[in-house]
């Protein structure tokens, strides 16, 4: 049935998403979810609109949600973007921002989406090796392209570039727009939120989905010029004018009020995050220093395959990339302690095994 395809689809190479696996009593380190549920106050929000307002559309424009984030991070309501998770903030940002006949830039060990998105919009993906020590290097982003995108902290990496790279990356692309995807900012980094007054070429994405526990609600954001987001507002309400539903918007809301529970969850996952790095080290693996809520390791003596097959036969289960570079790392999402020590202990088993 592939005939009635349009002739693009069949090059087409999709994400592939970490396995959601529906098998119960499973140690899930696999997707970078949160241990840790959202606010209650997330979910008393999400409760007062499931009435019969359901039967009306959601506000177009998520005006409620804008001003907050707005208020949140100190800019004005015509610098932030709103859409149904990260992913699709990003998808509308390669087709609004990217598509100029040239380039983009992005470290050849990042998210794997973005190579996805050039392949959908026909864009060139230019990948530049990240240094041996797996960090990004400003300098190698000197050199003409049509936009430039990374995360930061970097994924599957963990590592972390900070404001002084990513201005020396600003200042030698006055004429690209340069994306910092900082869907992990909050467990470690320093949000470039701050520069984009700055840097009209600056545009910030986020998600709720990790630090604020809402990945089953799908919802993102971007921040930047208020030129750049009316750039993805055109390309938003031509494509889906309605992307947050009611109940999305309402529980993003409480959840950016809900600051001391925000905070005191990021802090929890910072503690076992480091926790863990520690016993990691202490059984021989080398862990990447790490600002999300996973670790990058890998172990001198042991293949990750069979280490992350020797774990899942053990109901623990983590991502392995079979990629260049990184195939005998591990990545492993930082869980509650009882699943850290879980995962510690099936190691151990492993390792003496």
């Amino acid at each position: 049935m592939s005939r009635f395809w349009s002739p693009f689809v069949k090059d087409l190479v999709p994400y592939v998403p970490g396995e959601q696996p529906k098998l119960d009593n499973l140690i899930k380190l696999n997707t970078n979810e949160n241990p840790y549920g959202p606010s209650p106050k997330v979910l008393d929000a999400i409760r007062a609109q499931l009435d019969d307002g359901l039967r009306l559309y959601p506000a177009p424009n998520a005006d409620a949600l804008k001003d907050t984030i707005a208020g949140y991070y100190g800019v004005t309501s015509a610098q932030v973007f709103v859409g149904n998770g990260s992913d699709e903030v990003l998808a509308h940002i390669f087709h609004a921002l990217f598509q100029h006949g040239k380039p983009v830039l992005m470290p050849d060990i990042s998210y794997s989406f973005y190579p996805v998105y050039c392949g959908l919009y026909g864009i060139e993906a230019q990948l530049l090796p990240l240094a041996e020590d797996f960090s990004i290097r400003p300098e190698d982003y000197r050199q003409a392209n049509g936009g430039i995108i990374f995360p930061n902290p970097n994924a599957p990496t963990g590592m972390l570039l900070p404001l002084a790279g990513i201005e020396q990356i600003l200042q030698a692309n006055p004429d690209s727009v340069v994306v910092v995807d900082e869907a992990y900012v909050d467990f470690g980094g320093e949000t470039a939120i701050a520069l984009v007054d700055r840097y009209p070429n600056l545009l910030v994405t986020q998600t709720l989905s990790k630090s604020r526990s809402l990945a089953g609600l799908r919802v993102g954001l971007a921040v930047g010029h208020a030129d750049l987001i009316e750039a993805l507002e055109r390309i938003k309400n031509s494509f889906n004018s309605y992307p947050l539903d009611r109940l999305a918007i309402v529980g993003a809301v409480a959840a950016f009020e809900d600051q001391a529970y925000f905070e005191t969850c990021c802090q929890a996952v910072i503690d076992s995050r480091e926790q863990l790095s520690t016993a990691l080290a202490q059984l021989g693996f080398e862990v990447l220093p790490s600002a999300a809520n996973f670790v990058l390791a890998r172990h001198p003596q042991r293949d990750a395959a069979q280490l992350a097959a020797g774990l899942r036969e053990r109901r623990v289960i983590v991502r392995h990339f079979r990629l260049p570079r990184i195939e005998q790392f591990l990545r492993i999402t930082v869980g509650t302690p009882e699943q850290n020590q879980a995962l510690l202990d099936a190691l151990g088993d492993l390792l003496n095994g």
